[in-house]
């Protein structure tokens, strides 16, 4: 069974709707870290988001 890679922001603050939704935890890192930066102004390292913010499901 293929394990996904899900952020949800909406879940996290009231005020972002971002999901990101993929089978590839590299491409998830990847597209989290640049909405995170872009969007919040936050640089958060591959390990942050890892523990605070992606789920695998």
């Amino acid at each position: 069974m293929v394990q996904a890679h899900n952020l949800d922001r909406d879940a996290a603050a009231a005020d972002c709707r971002f999901v990101v939704h993929s089978e590839n935890e590299a491409e998830a890192i990847e597209l989290a870290n640049n909405h995170m930066r872009d969007a919040h102004g936050k640089n958060l390292t591959d390990e942050q988001l890892r523990s605070e913010h992606l789920q695998t499901v």
